[in-house]
């Protein structure tokens, strides 16, 4: 018999009642409609219908993405009463596989930083310690999964802000091929790098997020009209024989020590998973962070530059500093960016094509940092994304897996990438890792 849909919808509302308040994960929540979706899918369930691959699974969403007749602030001042007349392209899709939605979640003001704060809502906490930050810009998505809040979410990712809170929080968190799933009905930060990405504790269910999401979606000019294979049935097919490269002149340089050693142990997960690991080189990784920078600052100056130059005071001081370093970049800067860009993909299509299938690596160089309420977004951001900013420029797949913890309980994540197009092999490595592994079985202590 399938799990009830209305026992957990109100075991979620409950973690919402008894720990919203000291988390701020979610900031918009319509409990009677939530009730009454799963109600129905309870019904259809007894009636022999099944909805659809999401069926009864209970869902935030980013407060970017747009919900008909739902509060959707972007975090930002200027937004904090806009209510859309119709859902995004991804809730429609999410609502016709028989999710059901719960409410919104915190985010960091205009996706722009990685504290996850805002002058509508305030500051989002991490459950695994809520002195901590829960990464950004998707911190109350993965804080809300995570909190029990529910059992699924989506976030947007422009230059890691789904893999870093996926990392900071302990679930796990995909970055699709750029244009796999549709952007329409999103407050971008930057068009060309922004996706929207699922979230969840186990691989297994970011898996059907995402074979419930992706598509081509004609409104959205960004969207790829790539065909998806039904690889649902292939999750537990297994790594064996896959080639994983480990860039150690790269990605494990500069690392807090414990992150390095738990990111390393996996490694030995995968090999006594049958996977050939292999020491590879990135030449010109160090540069994608940059690349990416100027890229991603160009694109959100571009979308808010009038409200910048004239209306400055509707944006937060914090991020309005952050953003004006936008305007410093040249276009030969935004050039040399797009250049950097193209050098980049064929290097990576080279290693995927002849070394590796995977890149394994740390998701984030360091554990949650405490939440001072000074930090400077654009170096904490720096600091965070300096691993995920490259496959952002690449547009190519990324997935977050726990992997660990620290010595003083704060989460521990490493991040899989693989060719364009090849989200289907990051699912099978993600769910292989999970059955050797209980990390993403662990809650926080509140939840106990």
């Amino acid at each position: 018999m399938a799990p009830s849909a209305v026992a957990a919808t109100e075991a979620c509302i409950e973690n919402i009642h008894r720990h919203n308040e000291t988390l701020n994960a979610v900031v918009t929540w319509d409990e009677e409609a939530a009730l009454t979706h799963a109600a129905e899918a309870d019904k259809a369930a007894s009636d022999g219908r099944w909805l659809g691959i999401l069926h009864g699974m209970t869902m935030t969403l980013k407060d970017n993405i747009a919900t008909a007749g739902m509060r959707t602030t972007s975090g930002a001042m200027f937004f904090a009463d806009h209510v859309p007349n119709e859902d995004a392209d991804v809730v429609r899709r999410m609502r016709a596989a028989g999710a059901v939605l719960i409410g919104k979640a915190n985010m960091q003001e205009l996706a722009f930083g990685v504290v996850t704060t805002n002058p509508v809502f305030g500051q989002c906490r991490n459950p695994w310690n809520p002195d901590h930050i829960p990464g950004g810009t998707s911190g109350g998505s993965g804080a809300s999964v995570a909190a029990g809040m529910c059992q699924g979410s989506l976030g947007t990712d422009t230059g890691g802000s789904v893999r870093i809170p996926a990392s900071m929080t302990g679930v796990a968190g995909l970055r699709p091929t750029h244009g796999r799933i549709s952007i329409q009905g999103v407050t971008p930060a930057s068009l060309s790098n922004d996706t929207i990405g699922p979230m969840a504790r186990e691989v297994s269910n970011v898996a059907r997020l995402f074979a419930a999401l992706a598509g081509y979606d004609p409104a959205d000019p960004l969207s790829a009209d790539q065909p998806l294979e039904n690889f649902l049935p292939t999750l537990g097919d297994g790594i064996r024989g896959k080639r994983i490269g480990i860039a150690r002149k790269f990605h494990y340089q500069h690392l807090h020590p414990e992150v390095e050693q738990a990111v390393l142990d996996s490694v030995k997960v995968f090999e006594r998973l049958g996977a050939e690991v292999r020491e590879i080189n990135l030449p010109g990784a160090e540069l994608a962070q940059d690349w990416n920078i100027a890229q991603i600052y160009g694109d959100i100056c571009a979308y808010f530059g009038e409200r910048l130059k004239n209306e400055p005071e509707t944006i937060s001081p914090r991020v309005r500093a952050r953003m004006m370093l936008g305007f410093d970049f040249t276009a030969v800067d935004y050039s040399e960016a797009m250049r950097g860009k193209e050098i980049w993909q064929r290097t990576l299509k080279r290693i995927f094509a002849e070394q590796v299938d995977m890149i394994l690596a740390p998701t984030v160089p360091m554990p949650p940092p405490a939440i001072t309420g000074e930090e400077n977004l654009h170096e904490a951001t720096r600091d965070a994304a300096r691993f995920t900013y490259g496959s952002a420029l690449s547009s190519h797949p990324g997935l977050s897996v726990p992997c660990g913890f620290t010595s003083d309980g704060l989460p521990i994540g490493l991040m899989l990438e693989a060719a364009w197009w090849n989200e289907p092999l990051l699912f099978r490595a993600g769910v292989a890792y999970q059955e050797e592994t209980d990390w993403h079985l662990r809650r926080p202590a509140m939840l106990l």
